[in-house]
């Protein structure tokens, strides 16, 4: 799985509650295919065994700096390391990194290594506001180390709610793979995503809308973040959990996807147009529920605003724009159709009525058609994947820009 697969990670552990859920994380790690070199502190194997680790990662873990044998672990970790990610980075560990200590095996691997640092904080909410910790944070931050600002929530027990909780591990993993993604086009550029359906009201209470959940479009936006992309994301109503990192506008109807499209445009280097928005609305909603007994019959319809084509006039010089063709029948003559009449770099086509190739599920089989007529044709694969494929058309794109 790009970008952890054949990588090495040194996933440090500290002291800290939180350290139940870096497990979790070391799995995740594991199964994306890193190899996970797991380093704990004394005091984090006083809240989880090193075995535990083992077993997720199938690797030995290390806990001493003077065990015999192994005498220049510090040095060999630090070495193979691709990223040296922390987790979770008590209060303590950070004030010790922040002032160059190397008193235990962990601190030593962070002060010989030349990959890059992730550190992910979770303490009291109390210890996270205090001043000295947050001149640490500022001072690794200004060293070139990476710190992920904690979570807001529940703390330890009797300890209320607030700032200091550790991110889950699937945002942490993303931050990883952020870290991974060092040498693309996708450094310094902003990029544009829709993603999920839009809902036409008929009255109150009902709407027309479609089958998308958004999968697909937070796959991209995902994907284009971890790519070092500063991401701008519109959606209608989801029905998966946003990415970290992505600055989101969430709406309602066609018209109002239209307006935030073009409100974002000037500043995008690519416009990825992965939403479903509904095609037609009611023409004259009712502004009171419409009841059973007084059934209408029919419900006239008007088209709504044909965003791409609403966008022509406001994108960039240089930006890629990219749509998708959600057909059912002769798909790739549509996306032949849309390609040309909205002025495309190239479409997604693929035809809602295979298996696995539609609403509502993880994977998706699509045809990409160029600007110049060229066809490719992909298997079927995960959103995750068709989201790679497609931003590595983009990033090809970009570079002759």
């Amino acid at each position: 799985m790009r970008p952890y697969a054949g990588r090495r990670i040194v996933l440090g552990v500290t002291g800290g509650i939180a350290s139940y859920k870096t497990g979790w994380l070391a799995r995740l790690l594991t199964s994306a295919g890193a190899e996970v070199d797991v380093v704990m502190t004394r005091a984090a194997t006083e809240f989880v065994g090193p075995v535990t680790f083992e077993a997720l990662t199938g690797r030995p873990v290390h806990t001493d700096l003077f065990e015999a044998g192994r005498a220049l672990d510090h040095i060999a970790l630090a070495k193979a390391a691709h990223a040296v990610v922390v987790a979770p980075a008590t209060a303590d560990f950070l004030a010790r990194v922040a002032h160059g200590f190397a008193d235990d095996l962990l601190t030593a691997c962070l002060l010989a290594t030349q990959a890059p640092v992730l550190l992910v904080p979770a303490m009291n909410d109390r210890m996270w506001a205090n001043r000295q910790t947050q001149q640490n944070v500022q001072h690794l931050r200004e060293m070139g180390h990476s710190v992920i600002e904690p979570d807001e929530g529940p703390l330890a027990a009797g300890e209320g709610s607030g700032p200091g909780r550790m991110p889950e591990p699937e945002t942490i993993l993303a931050h990883i793979g952020r870290l991974l993604e060092t040498n693309g086009a996708f450094r310094g550029r902003h990029v544009l995503v829709t993603a999920g359906p839009t809902r036409e009201p008929v009255d109150p209470v009902r709407f027309l809308s479609n089958r998308s959940t958004g999968k697909m479009g937070i796959a991209i936006a995902a994907a284009a973040w971890r790519r070092g992309a500063t991401v701008a994301l519109v959606a209608g109503p989801l029905e998966v959990p946003l990415p970290p990192g992505i600055e989101v506008t969430t709406v309602e109807t066609t018209q109002e996807m239209a307006t935030a499209v073009r409100a974002a445009l000037p500043r995008a280097d690519a416009l990825v147009m992965a939403a479903a928005p509904a095609d037609f609305g009611a023409a004259a909603p009712s502004e009171k529920k419409i009841k059973k007994k007084d059934n209408p019959g029919t419900i006239a319809l008007s088209p709504t605003p044909d965003i791409l084509k609403t966008t022509r006039d406001a994108r960039p010089p240089g930006a890629v724009v990219v749509g998708f063709a959600l057909e059912t029948g002769d798909a790739l003559a549509g996306g032949r159709e849309k390609l040309a009449a909205k002025d495309l770099d190239f479409v997604v086509v693929n035809d809602s009525t295979e298996a696995g190739a539609g609403f509502a599920v993880d994977t998706n089989r699509v045809t990409i058609v160029h600007r110049d007529g060229r066809t490719e044709a992909l298997g079927l694969m995960p959103k995750t994947d068709v989201a790679d494929a497609i931003l590595d058309r983009v990033e090809a794109l970009l570079r002759d820009r």
